[in-house]
């Protein structure tokens, strides 16, 4: 029998133009509930402008974009207590300490994770009275990450999650990771770490030009790991060679 998976995120025809510049040229895509999705693509690919679309920062040119049923444009207040946004850059005031930045997000939501438990499992507690601004980059990260979290999203929207950390903090963020998905948290990433990506994810979409140009799991795209996935990766977006 098959089973029913409900739609977590769904992206028709998106089109977001930056002036004469087309940033996302016509991508759809889909995101199962209770699945990490990585979205991979090149610089420029049109990947944080598809997440930003999606979280509602972005207003779409045309096209069509849902997030648990909702517009993120229309339905914006009754979307964002039900997600988790790690943004590439900031998320915190230059002056606040980490821990009371966390808990200050914490009261914004009904049920919110136990701060003790996120601050021991993330390694905040040596920088927790430290202000933002003079927090190492990997510091900066994890926090960024708790921020995403610490409210019990139904989906959480990553951006280069794992971006400056070092090995163990990046295992750690992954075990994170598959925590909230077996607690039936939807992840949707991007990263340019493909192991990170064969690692988590459940679907992988690769986005080039503002389109989407592969979908499939991980095992699918690299042929029963004949290949890894950054080998697939390169061909499917390698530049045309010049005659």
């Amino acid at each position: 029998m098959l089973r029913f998976v409900p739609v977590a995120v769904e992206i028709e025809d998106l089109v977001v133009r930056y002036g004469e510049k087309t940033a996302v040229d016509g991508l759809s895509l889909t995101v199962a509930a209770g699945t990490v999705t990585a979205v991979l693509g090149p610089n420029g690919a049109g990947k944080t402008t598809t997440v930003e679309s999606c979280e509602g920062f972005r207003r779409p040119d045309s096209g069509r974009v849902r997030v648990l049923g909702l517009d993120p444009i229309a339905d914006h207040d009754a979307l964002m207590p039900r997600i988790g946004v790690m943004l590439q850059e900031g998320g915190a005031w230059s002056g606040v300490r980490a821990v009371e930045m966390l808990k200050y997000v914490a009261t914004l939501h009904t049920h919110p994770l136990d701060i003790a438990m996120l601050v021991e499992r993330l390694d905040l507690a040596s920088c927790g009275r430290t202000p933002y601004r003079r927090l190492s980059g990997g510091q900066k990260q994890r926090l960024s990450f708790a921020l995403a979290i610490v409210g019990r999203p139904e989906i959480a929207f990553l951006d280069e999650p794992t971006t400056g950390l070092d090995p163990h903090g990046r295992r750690e963020i992954w075990q994170v990771i598959r925590d909230l998905r077996d607690d039936g948290v939807t992840v949707v990433l991007t990263t340019h770490a493909m192991d990170e990506a064969e690692q988590l994810s459940d679907q992988v979409h690769v986005v080039s030009a503002g389109k989407v140009i592969a979908s499939g799991t991980p095992d699918d795209l690299t042929e029963h790991h004949k290949k890894s996935l950054e080998d697939v990766f390169l061909e499917l977006t390698a530049k045309p060679e010049r005659s």
